[in-house]
This record gives structure tokens, C-alpha cells and sequence, in this order.
């Protein structure tokens, strides 16, 4: 059969010029964090397939379904591996780049294999980030919006800021654009870059432990001696992530509330020294755009155009350490840097949060019965969840995912007297649009369109009788097809 197979494939002798790889100094554990992260890397994408069978990204739905989610006890176990598998593999990528630039694994000829190591890094990190707003829970709402407000700082980011949320403010429109990061885009370029960082790797083969002369270290085998201790280090993160999945699953918090201005966001742990940055940079320069722009965006691709050409700054003709005290020294005091802000960081929103109200807890938060889609009179289950979508489509963009609008753009659509009121005049509006008129007492810059034409009459209805008696308090009277014509 294997010849059958290598006759027609190859993959018997491909498979064999793979595992009689010779190792310089023989196998070691050191060089077991490039596999344990392609272990991680296969685990996520794994875990993730499964979890979008269950995951349903709009404002109205992302956080419903995560807590369905949570009360399935195989789902939540998926979820919390997913989540804690996230956290080990950003981990062991810094740590891999760690040892590789300890040992300078980075000099010549592996200069290139050096640069797609920090391009994983940072992918890795997108997709961290990415992955935080998608539950749709207070702590990724309020987390994602700093982000996307830093994306705003720099010249012409406000632009980038309109793409990344698909819209003026965060809703439907941006859970999908960070679901398309987060499960298409993302995903495609680490894949691309772990097979070019590998087919390099095979091009130049491992450059082995520091030692004065190379051509004498003894050499070993990949199979079985370096593919066993892989194979061990990798069931250890295994087991790590599993016991941190069951132990300390991660919490869901409460829906998303853009009217919460209370409260007390708290970023992943790889993004607590930028965290902390942003908070200390401003107790020396002073509050306003410059002082973010710094800490935000100049200093860190300052410190990854640096990071990118240690290759080319580190001169040294040989890897020994005696030869490159200073990029160690300097390797050191950058990670001290980072360890400290980010208990810097820590501790402030630790500070901030103890002297805020105390917070329901996640059993109170799951056992709440989800709010009710709406409860108006003559409304059937189907035509409710049909406006509760077109709403998500379109409405929550300006409106806001619970109908809370926005100041001087869009009017607030819960607890509205004009929605609850004379429901002609809403389907007037809805029909032909509005721009222009004084609303509860305010001038709103959105234009509202018209959707006659855009929307089936059968939309427009079931869209109104959401927005009537589905959102906040309002309870008011469902509005039918005949209405509309």
C-alpha cells in the first residue's frame, strides 16, 4: 500500500526527507516552541470552524448566541479551549521570536525567516483582537472601542475607523467585519505565512545552539528523538489549556450597552503594556491628541520598524553572547518595559473597577431570561424575528444594537413617543425618509432614507412592529401589511 501510495503521491519519500531531518547539537527542548505553537495554531482553527456552527454574528444575536453557548456544556468547553488557546499560542510565538533572538537565530542567512516570524506575531495579535469584540459582552464592546478609536488617530485613520466599524458607530455592520477578520482574512494570511516561514526554514535548515564553531557540533535526528520532545511539550500545552478551560472559563458579561458610560473595560493581557502606555504617557505630556498619537501609534511601529531590522543593527560577525551584550541588555530591559507596564495597567483597572458598583455575576447574567424580542400585541414569532433582523441590517448602524441612537446623529428609537405614538406617521417615515426635523426636542444629523422600494412592504412592517414594542420599554401596537400598502 505505501508504495502503491509514494508510485502515484510522492509522500512516502517527502514524508522521510522531513523526518531524517539532521539537527545541529542534536534534539533539545529548546527548539520545541515552533512546534507547540503549530499545535496551538491547528487547535484554534479547529475549535473556531466548530464554534461558528453555533455563533450568529449581529448586535441582536452575537451575545444571545454566546450565551447559548455557555449553557451547553460541550459548547462552553469548545469556547473556553478556544479562548484560552488563543492566549497560548500569542504566548508561544513571543515566546519562539524570544528564543530566536536570544540565540541570533536571526543573522544571515535567515533574515527573511526572521521578518515572517514578527509578521505571525502580529497576525496572531489581529486576530486576538479580532476575536475580543465577538461575544458582544460590555468588556468587548468598550474594549474594541478604544481600539478602533486608536485607529482613529492618525492622519486619515478616521477613515479607517468608518471601514473597520461599517458605519458611523459600532453595531451589526462591525461584528461582521471582525468576524470576516477574525475567521476568513486573518486565519488565510497565518496559514500563508507559517508555510513560507516553513518552506524557509527547510531552505535554510536550523542554525542550531550558539557555539564558536559550528561545523563541530555533534548532529542529531528529528524522528524520533526531537520529534518526541515536540510531541511531548505540545500534550503538556494540551493539557495546560484544558485545565484553564474547565478551572477558569472565561466570563461573559452583560450585553453590550453603548449607554453604559460607567463602565470599566479590561483589554487581553498582550494588550495591557499598550494599556499602560496610554495611560502613563499623559502624566507627562498632558491630555489631548498628540500624547495618544505617541503612546498609540508612534511608539509601538517605532519599536516594530526596530524589531523588523535586528537583522541589519546587530553587527556582531558571530552568535556568540560575548559578541551581542547589547541587543541581550537591550532584549532584557525591552521585556522588563513591557512586564512593567502591564502591571501598571493591571493594577489601575483593578483600582478602577473596585471603586465602581459591583457587578452582577456570570451565574446571575446566564440565569437572566434573555430579554423578551418583543411583546406586542398581534404579532406573530416569526414576523418579530424578521424585524429584529431587518433592524440588525439596517437600523442598528445609526440607531444603535438597542435603539438607543446617537447624540446630534441619530435619534434614540427606544422610549421614543413618536415610535409608540400614531404608527402612520412612523410608516410615513420609514416610506419616505426624514431629514432635517426637530425630533424630541433635538436636530439629528443622519439622514433617515427611504426605504420604499428598498424594503418589502412585509420588512417595513415587521421592522416597525420590532422598533414599537422590541426595543427598551416600548409596547406599543403591531402594524400589518395593509398598513404599509
Amino acid at each position: 500500500m505505501l508504495n502503491w501510495i509514494e508510485s502515484r503521491t510522492g509522500f512516502v519519500s517527502m514524508a522521510k526527507d522531513f523526518l531524517t531531518e539532521d539537527i545541529p547539537g542534536g534534539a533539545s527542548y529548546w527548539y520545541v516552541f515552533g512546534s507547540a505553537t503549530m499545535f496551538a495554531m491547528i487547535m484554534q482553527i479547529v475549535t473556531g470552524i466548530f464554534l461558528t456552527f453555533f455563533y450568529a454574528p449581529s448586535a441582536a444575536t452575537a451575545w444571545e448566541s454566546t450565551r447559548a453557548i455557555y449553557l451547553n456544556p460541550f459548547t462552553h468547553l469548545l469556547l473556553s479551549i478556544h479562548y484560552w488557546g488563543a492566549s497560548a499560542m500569542i504566548a508561544l510565538v513571543f515566546l519562539h521570536l524570544l528564543q530566536v533572538l536570544i540565540w541570533g537565530a536571526y543573522k544571515s542567512p535567515r533574515e527573511v525567516q526572521w521578518i515572517v516570524g514578527v509578521l505571525l506575531l502580529l497576525v496572531t495579535l489581529v486576530l486576538g483582537l479580532t476575536g475580543y469584540l465577538l461575544p458582544w459582552d460590555m468588556d468587548a464592546y468598550f474594549a474594541s472601542q478604544v481600539s478602533l478609536n486608536i485607529a482613529a488617530l492618525p492622519p486619515g485613520g478616521a477613515i479607517l475607523q468608518l471601514i473597520a466599524q461599517g458605519g458611523p458607530t459600532m453595531g451589526t455592520n462591525t461584528i461582521n467585519r471582525f468576524f470576516g477578520l477574525h475567521v476568513w482574512l486573518m486565519p488565510a494570511a497565518l496559514v500563508l505565512l507559517v508555510g513560507a516561514h516553513l518552506a524557509i526554514f527547510r531552505h535554510n535548515g536550523p542554525a542550531g545552539p550558539v557555539a564558536e564553531d559550528p561545523r563541530k557540533l555533534k548532529p542529531g535526528r528529528f524522528w524520533p528523538d526531537q520529534m518526541f520532545m515536540d510531541g511531548f511539550v505540545s500534550l503538556v500545552v494540551f493539557l495546560i489549556i484544558l485545565a484553564l478551560a474547565h478551572f477558569a472559563p472565561p466570563f461573559l458579561d452583560q450585553k453590550a450597552d453603548p449607554t453604559n458610560g460607567a463602565f470599566i473595560p479590561y483589554p487581553a493581557w498582550y494588550f495591557l503594556s499598550l494599556f499602560g502606555l496610554l495611560n502613563l504617557v499623559p502624566i507627562f505630556l498632558g491630555n489631548g491628541p498628540f500624547p495618544e498619537l505617541l503612546a498609540a501609534i508612534v511608539v509601538p511601529t517605532i519599536f516594530l520598524l526596530v524589531v523588523i531590522a535586528i537583522p541589519w543593527i546587530d553587527r556582531s560577525t558571530t552568535r556568540s553572547f560575548a559578541a551581542r551584550k547589547g541587543i541581550l541588555w537591550s532584549t532584557f530591559l525591552i521585556v522588563a518595559i513591557i512586564v512593567g507596564l502591564s502591571i501598571y495597567a493591571q493594577m489601575g483597572i483593578q483600582a478602577k473597577q473596585a471603586a465602581g458598583p459591583p457587578s452582577e455575576t456570570e451565574a446571575q447574567i446566564l440565569a437572566a431570561a434573555p430579554a423578551a424580542a418583543a411583546t406586542t400585541s398581534g404579532a406573530s414569532d416569526t414576523g418579530l424575528a424578521n424585524g429584529q433582523k431587518v433592524f440588525s441590517q439596517n437600523c442598528s448602524s445609526c440607531h444603535g444594537a438597542s435603539g438607543q441612537g446617537q447624540p446630534s446623529v441619530a435619534p434614540p428609537l427606544a422610549g421614543n413617543p413618536f415610535v409608540t405614538g400614531d404608527p402612520k406617521a412612523v410608516v410615513g417615515v420609514l416610506l419616505n425618509g426624514l431629514h432635517g426635523q426637530t425630533i424630541m426636542g433635538q436636530t439629528f444629523a443622519a439622514q433617515m432614507p427611504a426605504w420604499k422600494g428598498q424594503l418589502s412592504n412585509q420588512d417595513i412592517a415587521d421592522v416597525i412592529t420590532y422598533i414599537r414594542g422590541g426595543l427598551g420599554s416600548n409596547k406599543a401596537s403591531a402594524v400589518k401589511v395593509s398598513d404599509i400598502k
